[in-house]
C-alpha cells in the first residue's frame, strides 16, 4: 500500500512537472515569437520611414526646388519704376532665398545625398557642417581603417550618429565630440566620446523620450549591440558593435 502511494505520488509530481515545463517552454517560445514579430514590425516601419524620406526630399529637391527658383527669377525680371515696388520685389527676392535655404536643409536631413555619392564618414561630416554649430561643439570624425560601403546598414547608423550629436548639442554642454571607427572582417565598431556634463542612463532610458530608443531600435534592427556610460561632469562614452553580414 505505501509502496503504491509512494509510486502515486512520484508519477503526479512527475506529471506535474512536465505540465510546468510545458507551459514555461510556451511562455517563452511565446516571448520569442513576439520579440521576433516586434523587430519585424519596427524594421518594416523604420524602411517604410526611410522610404517616405527619400520620396519627400526627391519632391523637395527636384519639384519645389527649380519651381522657387523660376519664381525668384520671374519677379526679379519684373521693371519697376516705383522706388516702393522695387523694395518690395527685392524683399520677396531675399525670402525666396531664405526659403529655399531651408528647403534644402530640410531635404539634406530627410535624406543626405552625400551617403550615397561619398560614403558614411563623409555624410557625418557634411551633416555637421550643415549645423553651423561649430563654433559651440567641435566634431572629429575619423576611421582606424577603410570602412566599406553598405547602404542598408549605413543609413542606421548615419541616424544613430545623427540623434547622438543633436543630443550632445542640445543636452551635454559640451565642447567636443569624437567620432570613431574600426571595422574588420568580423564587424564594425563605433566609437562615440563627448567632454559634456553627463546623465543618468538608466534614468533616460526609462523617460518617455525616443531618444535612446531609436538608438537601440536601430542598433537592434542591425542585429547590433549598444553601450552608453555616463558620467557626471566626465561625459559620455557610446559603444557600438555591428556584425558583418
Amino acid at each position: 500500500m505505501e509502496d503504491r502511494i509512494f509510486y502515486t505520488t512520484i508519477l503526479l509530481c512527475s506529471l506535474l512537472a512536465v505540465i510546468i515545463i510545458f507551459f514555461v517552454t510556451s511562455i517563452i517560445r511565446y516571448h520569442r515569437r513576439y520579440i521576433h514579430l516586434q523587430r519585424e514590425r519596427i524594421t518594416a516601419e523604420i524602411k517604410l520611414l526611410e522610404n517616405e524620406r527619400k520620396r519627400i526630399a526627391t519632391d523637395l529637391h527636384d519639384s519645389l526646388g527649380p519651381l522657387l527658383s523660376t519664381v525668384k527669377l520671374n519677379i526679379c525680371s519684373v521693371e519697376v519704376g516705383d522706388p516702393r515696388d522695387q523694395q518690395v520685389i527685392s524683399k520677396s527676392s531675399r525670402y525666396i532665398d531664405e526659403i529655399i535655404s531651408s528647403m534644402r536643409q530640410i531635404s539634406y536631413d530627410l535624406l543626405p545625398n552625400t551617403l550615397e555619392r561619398k560614403g558614411l564618414l563623409e555624410a557625418i561630416r557634411e551633416f555637421t557642417d550643415h549645423l553651423g554649430q561649430s563654433q559651440l561643439l567641435q566634431v572629429n570624425v575619423y576611421a582606424m581603417n577603410p570602412i566599406q560601403p553598405n547602404p542598408e546598414r549605413d543609413i542606421h547608423i548615419f541616424r544613430i550618429v545623427q540623434e547622438i550629436i543633436h543630443n550632445t548639442i542640445k543636452h551635454a554642454g559640451a565642447k567636443k565630440l569624437d567620432i570613431g571607427f574600426s571595422q574588420d572582417e568580423k564587424e564594425l565598431l563605433v566609437l562615440i566620446h563627448d567632454d559634456g556634463k553627463g546623465f543618468n542612463v538608466e534614468k533616460a532610458k526609462d523617460s518617455r523620450g525616443l531618444g535612446l530608443k531609436s538608438l537601440e531600435i536601430r542598433t537592434d534592427i542591425m542585429h547590433g549591440a549598444i553601450s552608453i556610460r555616463s558620467t557626471a561632469g566626465e561625459g559620455t562614452h557610446y559603444y557600438i558593435r555591428i556584425p558583418a553580414r
